[in-house]
């Protein structure tokens, strides 16, 4: 569970939004990693955005229940070929505005431990991603997209202690 801010929103501020990709980057500057581990950490991120900041934390945020758990479509195109390879690090990244690197820290320090099968099952077991695998077969491709409502709800429920 990420730690609990005394903060609905970071300094009272709304968040700033960033592109996926960067937020990305960020994870990929902590360390490499396999695209799965990336994704996962991605869709956290922006999972806990929604709890913690009442917004997103990216201007194109679109996750799917995939087989393997959450994707952002943008980001398996920008490294599907990377295949299950790690990821090298970035030579340069963009800074990010205070409010959203608390987040990804917060997301870093919950999730960051873990490798991509590990956060592939955590996804498998957590509502946002069953919910939109209902009537999908557990080996079929899905693309359909995580609702923000199921995400906002479940990570909320364990931000307050009710899961």
């Amino acid at each position: 569970m990420v730690a609990k801010s005394s903060h609905s929103r970071v300094n009272g501020n709304s968040m700033s939004k960033v592109d996926i990709t960067d937020v990305a980057d960020w994870f990929l500057c902590k360390e490499s990693m396999t695209h799965k581990k990336l994704q996962k950490l991605c869709y956290y991120a922006v999972a806990w955005g929604w709890v913690l900041m009442k917004d997103s934390i990216a201007t194109n945020d679109r996750f799917e229940a995939w087989v393997h758990g959450p994707v952002s479509p943008l980001l398996y195109e920008k490294y599907k070929n990377n295949g299950w390879n790690s990821i090298s690090k970035p030579s340069k990244v963009k800074q990010l505005p205070g409010d959203l690197l608390q987040v990804l820290e917060a997301v870093w320090v919950t999730y960051g431990d873990k490798g991509g099968n590990e956060l592939e099952a955590l996804s498998h077991i957590e509502q946002p991603w069953q919910n939109a695998r209902v009537g999908v077969a557990p080996s079929e491709r899905g693309d359909t997209e995580i609702s923000v409502d199921d995400m906002t709800k479940f990570y909320s429920s364990i931000y307050q202690g009710d899961a």
